[in-house]
């Protein structure tokens, strides 16, 4: 029986540091059944000369990036059964990444998605370092209702993403925002960590402040049950 088409989609923007090492890494998998499409942001540098020495079957060029709306571009040009979101500066880590992620969204059509381990680089930072490490554990998981969801290394079912696409407006977490939405209509995740890649930077990216303040806001404003706590911050005694 053949195997099913997987398409990898790259979102990449001045990512020449990184592409060689992350396009020979998919190369050498053991299931050999994919395509990649690049999704470049107006690169400057080396990125699509590096790209372009590896057999890509598309490079799709996009302005006004967000990346709901990078993702479905690529995956509108996709010909896969299954789709992988991967980071362009996320490297598989073995040899069977591909096939573990095939095999764990195959084994229930519940399963509308699948995110991956992300394990750091040894010149990550600390405290990218203690993200991953804290978030990305040993422990496979099935989730019902926790919405986390990573498209630094993931894999879809396009038969899905065909009724719920990606948010293609927001400037963060359009990862969590479909989870949610898939949540919502009766689907679950699925955290595989033997689909684990190598990965520079943590979720939140060395506390970067402006994108955390973006983060926040759109979680915020999407959880209809979220309720901030009332006490007053002015109070200094606590009886």
């Amino acid at each position: 029986m053949k195997k099913p088409i997987v398409s990898i989609i790259i979102r990449t923007k001045n990512e020449e540091r990184w592409i060689t090492s992350c396009l020979q890494s998919i190369f050498k998998q053991s299931y050999k059944n994919f395509e990649i499409i690049i999704v470049d942001n107006q690169s400057n540098d080396k990125t699509l000369e590096k790209a372009k020495q590896f057999k890509i079957s598309k490079i799709l060029h996009i302005k006004d990036y967000l990346p709901g709306k990078a993702l479905n571009l690529g995956i509108e040009n996709s010909k896969g059964k299954y789709i992988v979101c991967l980071s362009a500066h996320a490297i598989p880590i073995n040899n069977n990444w591909l096939k573990f992620f095939v095999k764990a969204v195959e084994e229930n059509p519940k399963f509308a998605g699948v995110y991956g381990r992300q394990e750091p680089m040894s010149f990550s930072t600390d405290s990218d370092k203690r993200d991953m490490f804290i978030v990305f554990g040993l422990d496979r998981k099935i989730q019902s209702n926790d919405s986390f969801f990573h498209n630094a290394n993931s894999i879809i079912r396009k038969n899905v993403w065909n009724k719920i696409k990606f948010d293609s407006k927001v400037t963060n977490i359009e990862d969590r925002l479909w989870a949610q939405k898939i949540l919502n209509k009766g689907y679950k995740i699925l955290y595989e960590p033997k689909a684990s890649v190598y990965h520079f930077h943590g979720i939140h990216q060395d506390g970067n402040i402006k994108r955390l303040n973006n983060v926040i806001n759109i979680i915020e404003a999407s959880q209809k049950k979220y309720k901030p706590g009332k006490i007053n911050p002015k109070i200094k005694k606590i009886i």
